[in-house]
């Protein structure tokens, strides 16, 4: 019984992959973990940790793969954007040993900043694109993504959704493979970019446009499942597939069926269902791009219903009952929530050094109007709720500092970023660069919990060098301060920042105190080791 990201990770380990890469990100995390805390993996020697962003675990497993073995990549769907110029490239340079770039959207945005698709930046960069309907799909996708990335000499994409992500099923394995020995690609320049040798590659690339189709027409994750009533045709691509045969507890739809499991979909059984069908609905968890492309192939006039037409709703994720409301499937509606249930939002620990951290800077600023922090993503964007109101922007990883440097260039004054210490290591280190060169008076707290607290406590890239990394970056040794954020220091913390924000320059504070959930398991940890010795 597999969650779908510990299926993911089962099938690497049994397919022969030597290394898997990531950045911590939800729904994509638990892959990752289930690889590091593998017996069967540490006893194959499988390199599994964490990258400092999804841009340098793109390029170390491209790396991996360049020397002939076989890699996985893993990051949620706003990740793939930080890894984008490696991920798009990788297609251009193509593949030596097997490489999976594994992309967890997240529709509805459980956890996340957008809906994104991650199948457009697989479109994009021209790569086959895997997209499992169940646990046991996503396990043999694997297998088979692999393959077809070694038949190829491309990556491939695999996009999984939230639920398929953090549900569990039961899987069965297929036999393992050993891992790949160490072989340099047979063209010595076929990953230099280069425009002479890109321009090669890139023929190469589209050339094999063509076997990709052929490929995913042969495969057995795109089916055509007939039926007698052709009135209306059904399209249903990935986890859409499941939540369409929830509404038939026979398994038997009785309309056309096209599931849709590997992209690049080939034009012609697009057209099978179209010319037999009346009309077409499109299920697709995410955005409306198979929809859009089958209008885009098939314009001649019969209706084309889903995400464009609201025969589905255009935000959101999918689920059984609007399935079954586009499909004219009466659905019994549970009770309404009582008025006594009030909506819980998240909230920081109790005790939680973020607290403190945001009390003293609350009142360091309370002589000045608000709207002026700008924060960053990760526990401390809690912030933004009462009873602290302390923040008041969160775009991207790292935004906070680049934001503050371009408000206090505008003549803003005060400024000031917060961001956590891992993802100040993911992409704040370049902002703070631009910072000290433009001498921008900002003030950065690098709130440093020792941990990669939001996504269960990975580790942090950042630990025990923070100082000498803004050192490095230019930051005046005198403005850099490491704080603890408890109560007890409250004042002497307060006048620090009051301070710091009054300089005409980059300063950075960080308020320093472990994470309490680390802490907990670290005690619970260290009483097993104890109790075993």
């Amino acid at each position: 019984m597999l969650l779908g990201d510990e299926a993911i990770a089962q099938a690497g380990i049994d397919a022969g992959m030597s290394g898997i890469y990531a950045y911590p990100g939800t729904p994509s995390t638990e892959i990752t973990e289930y690889v590091i805390h593998s017996r069967e993996a540490k006893a194959k020697g499988i390199r599994a940790g964490w990258s400092a962003n999804e841009k340098t675990a793109m390029e170390a497993a491209l790396g991996m793969s360049y020397a002939g073995k076989r890699a996985m990549v893993c990051m949620k769907h706003v990740g793939l954007n930080v890894a984008a110029d490696a991920f798009v490239n990788a297609a251009i340079t193509g593949a030596n040993g097997g490489l999976i770039v594994v992309a967890a959207d997240d529709p509805s945005m459980h956890s996340s900043q957008n809906e994104q698709d991650s199948r457009f930046f697989g479109k994009f960069a021209m790569m086959p694109i895997m997209e499992p309907s169940s646990q046991q799909e996503a396990y043999d996708m694997v297998h088979e993504a692999f393959d077809l990335s070694e038949k190829f000499r491309i990556p491939v994409l695999m996009r999984i959704t939230t639920r398929l992500a953090h549900s569990r099923a039961g899987v069965q394995p297929r036999a393992k493979r050993e891992q790949n020995p160490v072989q340099i690609p047979s063209d010595p320049r076929q990953f230099i970019l280069l425009p002479a040798n890109a321009r090669r590659n890139y023929k190469k690339l589209l050339a094999n446009q063509v076997s990709f189709e052929s490929d995913a027409g042969a495969s057995a994750f795109n089916q055509y499942i007939d039926g007698e009533d052709t009135s209306r045709g059904i399209i249903a691509c990935g986890l859409a597939y499941n939540y369409l045969m929830e509404n038939f507890p026979s398994r038997v739809v009785g309309h056309p069926v096209l599931k849709i499991g590997q992209y690049p979909v080939p034009p012609a059984l697009i057209h099978r269902i179209y010319e037999q069908c009346d009309s077409l609905l499109v299920l697709e968890d995410g955005y409306p791009i198979m929809e859009e492309l089958i209008r885009g192939y098939l314009n001649l006039g019969k209706p084309i219903h889903g995400r464009l037409d609201g025969s589905i709703p255009r935000d959101g994720e999918l689920d059984p009952n609007n399935v079954g409301a586009a499909l004219g499937i009466h659905h019994q509606e549970g009770r309404p929530v009582p008025s006594l249930v009030v909506p819980r939002p998240p909230s920081l620990c109790k005790g939680c050094p973020h607290i403190y951290s945001y009390q003293s800077l609350n009142d360091a600023l309370n002589t000045y109007s608000k709207g002026r922090v700008f924060s960053d993503i990760g526990c401390y964007t809690l912030g933004a709720l009462q009873p602290f109101d302390a923040i008041n922007t969160c775009v991207d990883m790292g935004a906070s500092i680049t934001m503050a440097k371009g408000a206090a260039d505008a003549g803003f004054r005060p400024a000031v970023a917060v961001i956590g210490d891992s993802t100040f290591t993911h992409s704040g280190i370049t902002g703070l660069i631009d910072a000290v060169n433009d001498r921008s008076p900002i003030t950065v707290l690098i709130l440093d919990n020792g941990t990669t607290a939001m996504t269960g406590g990975q580790d942090s890239m950042a630990t025990g060098r923070i100082e000498a990394i803004c050192e490095g970056c230019g930051v005046e040794k005198d403005h850099i301060h490491v704080i603890n954020p408890i109560q007890k220091y409250h004042e002497e913390n307060m006048a620090i920042m009051k301070r710091e924000i009054e300089y005409e320059g980059v300063s950075v504070i960080i308020p320093r105190r472990e994470c309490l959930v680390t802490v907990a398991s670290r005690i619970r940890s260290q009483k097993t080791e104890n109790t075993e010795a």
